[in-house]
């Protein structure tokens, strides 16, 4: 397997996600946050676009999709210049992956807390190697770093100029040359 920009989706990494990261980019998080109805902006940010998302309006829906991945797209902007995806000026493109994510994360992925890194010893002697940007302020290093200390065997592999983005320095390449590995 080759996995990279990796999160497990716990319940802290979607706080730090939706809240926590804010604290690097105040302007976007300010925007995202007033995205949602006053009296929702408190409590799970996930839920709030999650419901606004589903909403039959395309003006509401499109919207909420419009507003999630401007956040998105401004937590994995760490380099001056960065240009957002393509996809991203799509409207149906924001609105599936809007919506796909706000689905898991609000379930959390459908696991315990802390599930995949318990039993992340069960993928011994299936051989992994994770890539993951220094600078991913949205997914933190320490995710990959502790899945690499449960999976038996994986190879964890730290891009120093790279962050979310796989177009980001570093990033292509290591992921290729991993997948070439297992040609």
């Amino acid at each position: 397997m080759v996995l990279f920009s990796i999160a497990t989706t716990t319940p802290q990494e979607i706080e730090w996600i939706t809240r926590g990261v804010g604290a690097f980019f105040p302007e976007a998080w300010s925007r995202f946050r007033d995205g949602v109805p006053e009296e929702e902006r408190d409590g799970s940010l996930v839920e709030a676009y999650h419901r606004l998302l589903m909403h039959p309006d395309p003006a509401i829906h499109g919207k909420a999709a419009r507003d999630w991945c401007d956040w998105e797209m401004a937590i994995v902007a760490v380099h001056p210049g960065h240009k957002p995806h393509p996809r991203y000026h799509d409207p149906a493109f924001r609105l599936g992956f809007a919506r796909l994510v706000t689905h898991y994360w609000r379930h959390a992925a459908w696991l315990e807390d802390g599930a995949l890194l318990r039993n992340a010893d069960r993928l011994s002697g299936i051989r992994g190697v994770l890539i993951h940007g220094r600078l991913d302020i949205g997914g933190p290093l320490v995710t990959p770093w502790r899945l690499h200390q449960n999976w038996p065997g994986s190879e964890l592999v730290i891009i120093s100029e790279a962050g979310h983005d796989a177009r980001d320095p570093g990033m292509t390449e290591t992921i290729v040359a991993a997948t070439d590995r297992f040609a």
